[in-house]
């Protein structure tokens, strides 16, 4: 059994092979390193998201960090100035859309944060708060994982999110990794 954890660059898919009729140029996990086969990811980050992504040839270790409830935590930059009371209410839990259903996330822990300056710059600029006004950053931290969840969720409350970083999984971390970084787990 081998299992990974990558830095997945803005940009890039969460997948090993693009199956998509259209949009062929994208960049694929492939193209971070020589993984053995049967290299699956476990969960998914959308093309426009970055951070912390697991890789394994193990199906239990992947239903383990999909199916237990294990803590995500990810780092939303958004548009606006959250507030305590936006923290409260992305607690408690919100409704959203999933496939076109109504959905109510689970409570969860969110706190504001300063913005990190250990991040690596995005490979795309996410854009100019002088021109454009201030942004905010908040830890999510969510035991579930539904499509969108976060951007969802921010957007709910009136906080749209511009960037968005898994940073932690379980225990595991992107903390002093770069971005397109693999590192085998023990």
């Amino acid at each position: 059994m081998a299992n990974f954890k990558i830095f997945k660059p803005y940009g890039m898919l969460s997948q090993f092979i693009n199956n998509q009729k259209r949009r062929r140029n994208k960049r694929l996990l492939g193209e971070l390193g020589n993984f053995p086969e049967g290299i699956m990811s476990v969960g998914r980050l959308d093309q426009d998201s970055e951070g912390l992504l697991f890789l394994t040839t193990d199906g239990k270790f992947s239903h383990k960090i999909t199916s237990t409830g294990i803590e995500k935590e990810y780092w939303a930059q958004v548009d606006g100035q959250a507030t305590e009371e936006h923290v409260d209410e992305l607690s408690k839990g919100v409704e959203i859309s999933i496939y076109g259903k109504p959905y109510q996330t689970k409570s969860c822990e969110v706190r504001l944060m300063t913005p990190p300056d250990d991040l690596p710059r995005r490979a795309k600029d996410i854009r100019n708060e002088n021109e454009h006004g201030r942004t905010s950053w908040l830890s999510i931290t969510l035991t579930e994982g539904k499509y969108r969840q976060v951007r969802k969720m921010t957007a709910k409350v009136g906080l749209p999110t511009l960037r968005l970083i898994r940073y932690r999984i379980g225990e595991e971390t992107i903390e002093n990794m770069k971005p397109e970084e693999v590192r085998a787990l023990i």
